[in-house]
């Protein structure tokens, strides 16, 4: 029954509360460690309601997402995740509906064929240039000869950087605590964990981990 490995996974069971831009970030957040993503797809029509596509760049990223992130709980409910089927012509409209006119998708589903060859660059390109310029100056100095301690202290992030966004990254590492962003300041959090050793584990793991494609995050200890 199950559909044959592909670029593209299909998830569902997300929760239908979160607002569509949220979500889509918040899904790169945490499957771009898999793999260069091409597109992610997610509408908010009834019919679509907690739902979404992911179309990586390989085939081998979307299986590796797929068996690492089955069942994560994502903003509280468990993702079920299953292979999108080849070449679905539900992609194809959506993904047309999604790169023209991404607020008038339900009107315009009958114009997303055109968009099949184009959608996955102009998707790319979107989110490419989501992160393009943030990468400079945000980097801050003297924090790296630290002392091992259950804080880390996160700089360089982009500017869409939330809460949510870290929360989902981290709190897959066992003794995550919280995240504490700093008011006015986009590009640097503190992530808090019960012990240096599972802050150092979650800071190994994450280490010039992309929130954007051209944004690598830098993680140290935080001084005390």
């Amino acid at each position: 029954m199950d559909n044959r490995p592909n670029h593209t996974i299909y998830i569902n069971n997300l929760n239908e509360k979160i607002k569509k831009e949220d979500l889509k970030k918040s899904l790169y957040a945490i499957f771009s460690q898999f793999g260069q993503i091409l597109d992610i797809v997610a509408l908010k029509t009834l019919k679509m309601r907690g739902q979404a596509f992911v179309i990586f760049k390989e085939i081998g990223s979307a299986t590796n997402a797929l068996r690492s992130m089955q069942g994560f709980p994502f903003y509280d409910k468990p993702m079920r995740i299953a292979y999108s089927k080849t070449d679905s012509d539900l992609i194809a409209k959506m993904k047309g509906t999604f790169t023209e006119r991404p607020k008038k998708a339900p009107m315009d589903r009958k114009k997303g064929k055109k968009g099949k060859s184009g959608g996955a660059a102009a998707g790319a390109g979107a989110m490419g240039g989501a992160g393009a310029g943030m990468g400079g100056g945000a980097s801050m100095q003297g924090v790296d000869n630290a002392p091992p301690n259950q804080i880390l202290f996160l700089t360089n992030l982009p500017q869409e950087t939330n809460e949510m966004m870290l929360s989902m990254l981290f709190n897959q590492f066992p003794g995550f605590k919280e995240v504490r962003l700093v008011p006015g300041r986009h590009d640097i959090a503190f992530v808090e964990f019960e012990n240096e050793l599972q802050s150092a584990a979650a800071r190994d793991a994450l280490q010039g981990f992309k929130i954007t494609p051209t944004t690598a995050m830098k993680i140290s200890f935080a001084k005390k």
